[in-house]
């Protein structure tokens, strides 16, 4: 028997790339129309970054922690276990990150301007996830938006914690799943594995010179 450290994770995955997307096609296909309210969710961050009121960041993350139980729950629980047997503990740890978030949103949120970046990211996150799949010659029910996908998820959830100052901690779920998606990703051969990690690091580095900013002042 071959020693477990010989093993890559091109030897571990169960599935294709069109498996895998697959995925999303049934969920989209059984879920429509939830996607356009999860839009507007989404929309309604714009809305609380760009105008920040007292109750904008408990309405962020009421909003993201909702959209991180639901993800957990309908994609990694209910679609990704079919093909992946390590997905009950990313639905576990979506259910911990909305845990959070959620008592993100009865917490202060930190001082300091808004990252004129954050509401771009989730602009971004939000318009450019759904054009992955045709863009990569994909059927468009394969697309991937956010509040239903983990991805446009994850990459929305560093924009808010950027944008608010979150706690250290509540990045780290994201980080972890980041790093999954891309190595998965980048396995199946799949384009634009690089764009999670690539604004993950981004969010990362303005947070990380905002704190230091801050510590200077």
């Amino acid at each position: 028997m071959s020693e477990w450290w010989t093993y890559s994770l091109s030897d571990l995955l169960m599935f294709s790339a069109r498996t895998y997307f697959r995925q999303f096609e049934l969920m989209n296909r059984a879920l429509w129309p939830l996607h356009l309210p999860a839009l507007g969710a989404g929309i309604v961050l714009i809305a609380c970054m760009l105008r920040p009121r007292p109750a904008s960041p408990k309405i962020a993350f009421v909003l993201l922690g909702l959209a991180w139980l639901w993800v957990g729950w309908a994609y990694h629980a209910q679609r990704y276990a079919d093909i992946n047997t390590g997905a009950p503990y990313f639905a576990a740890g979506f259910g911990v990150q909305g845990a959070l978030l959620l008592w993100m949103a009865t917490r202060r949120a930190g001082d300091g301007g808004m990252s004129r970046l954050a509401p771009a990211i989730v602009a971004l996150a939000l318009a450019a996830y759904p054009l992955l799949a045709p863009l990569g010659g994909r059927s468009g029910w394969q697309a991937e938006v956010f509040g239903m996908a983990p991805d446009p998820t994850v990459a929305v959830t560093f924009a808010a914690l950027l944008g608010w100052r979150a706690p250290w901690p509540l990045w780290v779920i994201p980080l972890l799943w980041s790093a999954a998606s891309a190595a998965t990703l980048m396995e199946l051969r799949a384009p634009f594995a690089w764009l999670l990690p690539g604004l993950a690091v981004l969010a990362i580095v303005l947070a990380a010179r905002a704190k230091l900013r801050g510590e200077v002042a």
